[in-house]
């Protein structure tokens, strides 16, 4: 028996379809009934089971509700703040200075004391009468406290020094300012720093 090119073609084409149609059986007899569900196929508006309903729902509130015990204490490490003042006066005369102030604080948290740095630009004698919430710290400086300040302005403290001076100096420099405000925040320092020229002529010279 001859057999042509093309029918020998014709015969390997057709042995072929009919092995594809043998392979597409098989593959379709060995996927599991369960997988032909309508739920599994692509696109299925399947309704998903409770279970996972309520664990996805954990899961959301548990990224959402970080833990209690983690959150910082509110407003920690955050200074309170004061607007503290100075205001007087200072007097020389001969060897003696005079200092007079009062000391507000405007808020807005009150304090439970405030330092106080009075300088001079000449040497102090060696002997000094100074209120009793008062020391010398150097030959030179003076600090003194003030007590408690409310917040609301009303409340002042007052201070006065009488200095004396190791010489009899035409003039000096007087710089007052605050030391300690127990780490409150002020925003406005211009009120609590002052540096006063007074000439040995027993006027007032006002800051």
């Amino acid at each position: 028996m001859v057999v042509t090119q093309r029918a020998a073609r014709a015969v390997s084409a057709t042995a072929l379809l009919a092995g594809s149609v043998v392979l597409g059986t098989g593959a379709a007899a060995a996927v599991p009934s369960a997988a032909m569900t309508p739920s599994a196929l692509p696109g299925a508006s399947a309704r998903p089971d409770a279970s996972a309903l309520s664990d996805a729902s954990a899961l959301r509130g548990a990224s959402a509700l970080p833990d209690a015990s983690a959150l910082p204490e509110p407003f920690a490490g955050i200074a309170p703040e004061a607007d503290v003042s100075h205001h007087g006066h200072v007097l020389l005369w001969g060897a003696g200075l005079k200092v007079r102030m009062r000391t507000e604080n405007h808020g807005p948290s009150s304090l439970t004391g405030v330092t106080v740095r009075v300088r001079i630009s000449v040497a102090l004698a060696g002997r000094q009468e100074l209120p009793q919430s008062c020391l010398r710290a150097d030959r030179r400086t003076v600090l003194c406290r003030t007590g408690s300040l409310r917040a609301d302005g009303v409340q002042e403290r007052r201070l006065a020094l009488e200095l004396r001076l190791a010489g009899r100096p035409d003039e000096v420099v007087v710089r007052v300012d605050t030391l300690w405000n127990g780490g409150a925040t002020d925003r406005n320092p211009r009120n609590n720093d002052h540096k006063v020229l007074a000439p040995a002529t027993g006027d007032e010279y006002v800051f």
